[in-house]
This record gives structure tokens, C-alpha cells and sequence, in this order.
């Protein structure tokens, strides 16, 4: 066998030289460029099965209210059973508390009627104390009813009228009294003496004055609450 020639060599060379380094150019511009494919290609991937999965709940559509069907009744379920009609008597604690003999039943333009029968009629007043009833007329001293409103428009009378309430002991802590139809300040010289007995004062109409009364005396006794009323007839002035 001859050994080739110089020409045939040449002519080998020429012919691989370039194919070999074309296809090294070409395997290492795919080496560069693989990596970056290869992650695109795994976040678009991942961003398919992020919104594209059937894995995952899809948002429900909200039907709008007034596309919702309507009730047929207004039925809103089973009726109630229990009892539910309240009983106003059973709200009053003082229902089962005797009212005291004392109590005002009923107020007219000239006197009182009392739980115990009593009648005070002609004008007179009334003061309860201690469980009992004294005809009160604390105008007797001034002459007349219009002179029991002095020139300053307040209440004014005489330390008489009150005797009773330093005779009884223990005093009443509290004296209600009630000025007939209308309301007037007490001047300095009456309200003076009802403090220095150690009772304190509440004005009030005749009207409103008995029914103080009678929830007062009911729940605190008679011997805590007093009262001393006109007839609801007197206007003062």
C-alpha cells in the first residue's frame, strides 16, 4: 500500500477543518444558551400551572341581589312556643308591700281621701306622721291662705304649724310638702326651722307630693318619710 499523497492530505484537511469548528462553535453557543431556555421555560411553566391548574379553586361568580329569587312568605321560621306578654304587675318590686293606713288614696280641690277610710274634707290640709293623720291649716295664724305667699312670692308660715314634727321621735328624715296646685321657693325663716329639726325638705304640687308619699312611706316606712299637703285646690295667688 502507497502512502497518500501530499495533495490528498490537503485536500482531508481543508474538508474537516471546518466542520470541526463549526460544530464547536455551535455546542458552545448551546451551552450559553440552554441555561437561559431552560429557565424561561421553567417560570412560564410555573406561571401555567399558577392561573391554568385545575388544582386550584377558581373564583365563583356572585350572582347580584336582585337576580337572587324572592321569598314566598315572610314566614322566618317556626312559631314561638313560650309566653311572651309581659306582665307590667311583676315589674313592681313594692307589689307585695302593704301600703301604709296613711297612704293617699285619692286628692280633691278640698281635702284628702286615705287608704283607711279617712276623709279630710272643708279645705283643710293634711299631715301625716308617724303613721297617723292631723287636720293641717297652716293659714290659720296669717288669717287667710293668700297670705301664706309672701311680697317675694315664696312660702312663708309660722314655726306653730309645725309642732308636731318636734313632738315625735326619731323625726322623720324627710318632709314632703305639697303646695296645692302650684309651687313656691320656702322663705329663709321657714326652711331655717324645718333644718334645725333635723328634716330635710321636698316641694312638690299636692298631686305629685301624694304619690311621693306613697312610694316613699312604702318602701322607707312612715316613720322616715312625713308629709305635709294644702288641698290641690289652692293656686297660692
Amino acid at each position: 500500500m502507497h502512502s497518500p499523497s501530499p495533495q490528498l492530505l490537503r485536500a482531508l484537511r481543508t474538508f474537516i477543518t471546518p466542520t470541526t469548528t463549526n460544530t464547536t462553535t455551535t455546542a458552545l453557543r448551546s451551552s450559553r444558551i440552554a441555561p437561559q431556555c431552560t429557565a424561561t421555560s421553567t417560570i412560564f411553566n410555573a406561571s401555567s400551572r399558577r392561573y391554568n391548574s385545575t388544582e386550584s379553586p377558581r373564583p365563583t361568580r356572585m350572582i347580584p341581589r336582585s337576580h337572587a329569587s324572592k321569598p314566598t312568605s315572610h314566614d322566618r321560621g317556626p312559631a314561638v312556643q313560650e309566653n311572651t306578654n309581659t306582665d307590667l304587675n311583676a315589674l313592681n318590686v313594692l307589689g307585695n308591700i302593704p301600703a301604709p293606713t296613711t297612704a293617699v288614696e285619692a286628692t280633691i280641690d278640698d281635702g284628702f281621701h286615705l287608704d283607711n277610710g279617712l276623709k279630710v274634707r272643708n279645705g283643710d290640709g293634711v299631715m301625716l306622721v308617724g303613721g297617723e293623720a292631723f287636720a293641717w291649716r297652716p293659714w290659720a295664724t296669717k288669717g287667710s291662705k293668700a297670705e301664706m305667699v309672701n311680697k317675694k312670692g315664696q312660702f312663708e308660715v309660722d314655726e306653730e304649724v309645725w309642732g308636731v314634727l318636734g313632738l315625735v321621735w326619731p323625726r322623720p328624715d324627710l318632709l314632703i310638702i305639697g303646695m296645692g296646685e302650684n309651687m313656691f321657693p320656702l322663705s329663709p325663716e321657714t326652711k331655717k326651722h324645718i333644718s334645725l329639726l333635723g328634716i330635710r325638705v321636698e316641694i312638690l304640687s299636692t298631686r305629685n307630693a301624694a304619690s311621693q308619699f306613697n312610694m316613699l312611706a312604702t318602701e322607707r316606712g312612715v316613720t322616715e318619710i312625713a308629709a305635709a299637703m294644702i288641698p290641690s285646690g289652692w293656686k297660692g295667688r
